[in-house]
């Protein structure tokens, strides 16, 4: 069943209550189920993973259907078939959107026109999360944050994944329950848990993780990471798992 509504602005928080602060971000294009309305807001859950929350109604608008979506770390849609045009909003990725006509090297949308070569089908996807996850090094670090704005450890896992059509909830807790635990040697493609904290390896001796410590998305030694995040009091790894 189709969602009620979708994301109009290009980056909206979902909250546990209307008071809270932010504990996930939705895209441009997202869809939303929203379950019950109040003057200001909207109550419901994220189409692409069940996520749970309030979101102000202004930023959301009835659901339509997509065609492709932001493969790129951002792009702009313009008002005219033109890179010196005025851009009219930010896309970030893994927005979604709908193609109205073919011009040249761009493509006409309800919100301008977006450059073909940052965009992808919709059904179509990137084979390898940690090429994914590596798009955002250097992105700063972002409680809740879902895009290159600012992005959080389990944020930046649930991009990576669902970029490779990979099912993954939003937070680290969930994500440590719907990947089954492995051992062995280090390797790439492993996710690693920590209380509160996840990472995932780009090789056997490296990670990638958007974290406090250096308030971005950074790449460092595994071991150095483990050692680290035991100093700091945040405790052992509880949990290893395979994409």
């Amino acid at each position: 069943m189709k969602p009620t509504h979708q994301i109009r602005v290009n980056l909206s928080d979902i909250s546990s209550s209307k008071s809270a602060s932010r504990d996930r971000q939705l895209r441009l294009g997202d869809g939303f189920n929203t379950l019950e309305t109040s003057e200001d807001w909207a109550f419901g859950h994220a189409e692409k993973d069940g996520y749970k929350g309030y979101i102000k109604k202004i930023d959301l608008e009835p659901f339509e259907p997509k065609t492709h979506w932001v493969k790129s770390l951002g792009t702009h849609a313009y008002i005219e078939p033109n890179i010196k045009s005025s851009d009219q909003i930010s896309l970030p990725f893994g927005s979604l959107i709908s193609i109205t006509s073919d011009v040249k090297k761009f493509v006409m949308t309800k919100y301008g026109y977006i450059p073909k070569q940052h965009l992808m089908p919709i059904g179509s996807f990137f084979s390898d999360p940690v090429q994914v996850a590596s798009l955002f090094l250097g992105t700063p670090y972002l409680w809740g944050g879902n895009s290159a704005i600012g992005i959080d450890c389990s944020g930046l896992i649930q991009t990576a994944c669902l970029a490779c059509g990979i099912a993954c909830p939003g937070d680290s807790g969930p994500q440590q329950t719907a990947f089954s635990n492995v051992g062995g040697p280090w390797r790439k493609g492993q996710l690693i848990f920590w209380k509160g904290h996840v990472a995932l390896t780009i090789s056997d001796t490296e990670l990638i993780h958007a974290n406090a410590r250096t308030m971005s998305v950074a790449i460092e030694r595994i071991e150095e990471t483990i050692e680290n995040i035991a100093k700091a009091g945040n405790g052992a790894v509880t949990h290893r798992a395979l994409i």
